[in-house]
């Protein structure tokens, strides 16, 4: 639920605040005082794209904040928003909301943030669209076409489950399918791609590098290149160690010595030399270790000079590969192991070709299949749809109304990337939302042909489909917050006074929000905002414009106003305190 927006230098709008409760909130106000900028900074706030022309003159930037409650949502839309700040990175405030807010600078640039973090405006869009509904004219007009129609039959239908199934069995074939064609139009370029890698895996294999061995060789081409002096170094500091050595004198050792020194430390009493004695332990064990690992090393040196030759013939073939594959023997290892596995995807001889197109095969019927499901469903939500509909309408001032919805096979073009065969023989196309067109149709008058809704709907008619459609589909977005900017454009007397009770319908179970010029609608809300302009202090500012609650009798003077301008009229007073008092006690009959 959107509980406040706060909107600075946006349009006519200098400062304004509004809050918003539950039910039905109606904004009503004189043409051009800026009605519409609360719905602009909706869109803003829905990741809209942001016009720098909407920012009021002689401001750097216009600023839309908007503190947003969760409460009333299901588990599921919770849980998703909740990802959404996570992924993000963002915070609630104290009070468990969450602030989301958008800045337009003149010189073009956006920021968008998200519980008190800077966000990609791709974000915001996530985290309103699981919050905010948003109708304005231009989505009536976006109601005309196919992929929204089928949107909203979509949504009627609950068909997420099996569009998913579809769209990873279509990636899957999508893939082969692309595999399978790129082998056949390049099978030559791919059969020598093929011969020069299984080359230079036979030629690294034949050589047999271990990871890590020319660095290895390089130490030990060095050791063996001095080793004379290694082994009389070795010997010579064995000699002095541990006196193991047929040219050292008996006794002459640093361990004897070590030894000598311990034990005229221990034969004493006193305590200070006996720690010292101590001390000596831990020395004469870090010797006697030192001259075993000499001991180690002198065993390991080569006896047989060739070595050396072994060596530097072993460095010569890994330099070969070094030359040709890769810096170091390491990456000659990766090299291989990556052709070995782009060799696989090479194979062009008949039997892989075969079994790739049995693949495919197999793998376009199980999209076929996974499509069926997802036409099945569309098909028996149409029907269930369109009835609903229907019946809203009539209930809208349109009872001799009739709405359709057509679920029909998209038959694939001539130049299809991918077209699909049915098991019905049709071929289609297989599109990421299915196979499927969808088709309002629409006949306003009984007895009149039913048309495509794009060729039949005025633009009042075009409103209370849309209406009807939001109302009927409610029930799938409980909870959220639906906006309406001007959805009763065209429509006056008893078709406005059905409008107003449908909202009022649907504000039971959403927020609702309607900016609206019909006294009929306003009658109906439960808070009603007016937009009040009033000029500047001088002559060369723009009029700006800032939000009112109204009270009761507030708001019969603005219900008499926009009956006939009448707000100081006993008779258009008395008008709009009877409008008004009809629509109370219908909100509050038993639903």
């Amino acid at each position: 639920m959107l509980a406040e927006i706060r909107i600075e230098s946006l349009g006519a709008i200098s400062a304004a605040t509004a809050e918003f409760d539950g039910g039905l909130t109606v904004l009503t106000g004189e043409t051009g005082a800026g009605k519409t900028m609360v719905v602009t900074g909706l869109h803003l706030l829905g990741g809209a794209r942001a016009d720098p022309a909407r920012v009021r003159s002689g401001s750097p930037k216009a600023v839309v904040e908007g503190r947003f409650v969760t409460a009333e949502l299901g588990a599921d839309a919770v849980a998703r928003v909740d990802d959404i700040l996570d992924s993000s990175g963002a915070d609630r405030d104290d009070d468990g909301s969450v602030i989301a807010a958008r800045s337009v600078s003149r010189e073009g640039p956006s920021r968008a943030y998200l519980g008190g973090r800077s966000v990609p405006a791709k974000s915001l869009s996530e985290f309103t669209g699981e919050l905010l509904t948003l109708h304005g004219q231009n989505d009536q007009l976006r109601l005309m076409r196919p992929d929204e129609q089928r949107g909203a039959l979509d949504r009627h239908a609950g068909v997420t489950a099996q569009l998913q199934r579809y769209r990873t069995a279509r990636d899957e074939w999508l893939a082969a399918r692309t595999d399978l064609e790129e082998r056949r139009r390049h099978a030559r370029e791919l059969a020598q791609e093929a011969d020069r890698l299984q080359f230079g895996i036979d030629e690294i294999d034949g050589v047999a590098p271990q990871p890590g061995e020319d660095e290895s060789l390089v130490s030990d081409i060095r050791r063996l290149s001095e080793l004379d002096a290694l082994r009389e170094a070795v010997h010579t500091a064995r000699s002095v160690l541990s006196g193991d050595s047929d040219t050292a004198a008996e006794g002459a050792s640093a361990v004897d010595a070590l030894g000598q020194a311990r034990s005229a430390l221990e034969n004493t009493d006193d305590a200070a030399l006996k720690a010292l004695a101590g001390q000596l332990d831990g020395a004469l064990t870090v010797v006697v270790d030192v001259a075993a690992e000499l001991g180690h090393f002198l065993s390991e040196l080569p006896s047989d000079a060739s070595a050396l030759e072994t060596k530097l013939a072993r460095q010569a073939e890994l330099r070969s590969l070094t030359r040709k594959y890769a810096p170091d023997v390491d990456g000659v290892l990766d090299w291989a192991r990556t052709s070995r596995e782009r060799l696989a995807q090479l194979d062009v001889s008949e039997e892989a070709m075969a079994g790739l197109a049995r693949r495919v095969d197999d793998l376009a019927g199980a999209v076929a299949a996974a499509a069926a499901e997802v036409t099945k469903a569309r098909v028996k939500a149409a029907k269930g749809l369109a009835k609903a509909v229907t019946a809203e309408l009539g209930g809208l001032a349109m009872s001799g109304a009739q709405f359709t919805i057509a679920v029909s096979p998209l038959a694939a073009r001539p130049d299809d990337s991918a077209p699909l065969t049915l098991a019905s023989g049709d071929v289609v196309h297989a599109g990421r939302d299915g196979v499927d067109a969808v088709e309002f149709g629409f006949a306003a008058h009984r007895g009149s042909d039913i048309l495509p809704l794009h060729k039949s709907a005025s633009g009042g008619e075009l409103s209370r489909v849309m209406l009807a459609l939001e109302v009927v589909l409610a029930a799938s977005t409980e909870g959220t917050t639906m906006v309406f900017d001007e959805v009763d454009a065209g429509v006056g007397g008893r078709a406005a006074v059905q409008i107003g009770r449908r909202l009022a319908r649907l504000a039971r179970t959403h927020q609702v929000i309607v900016v609206t010029h019909l006294p009929q609608v306003a009658a109906y809300a439960d808070v009603h905002l007016v937009i009040e302009g009033q000029a500047e202090a001088t002559s060369t500012r723009a009029k700006t414009s800032g939000v009112r609650r109204l009270g009761e009798d507030d708001r019969v003077a603005e219900l008499a106003r926009m009956l006939a301008g009448l707000g100081e009229s006993d008779s258009g007073r008395a008008h709009a305190r009877e409008l008004l008092d009809a629509a109370r006690q219908e909100r509050e009959a038993p639903a």
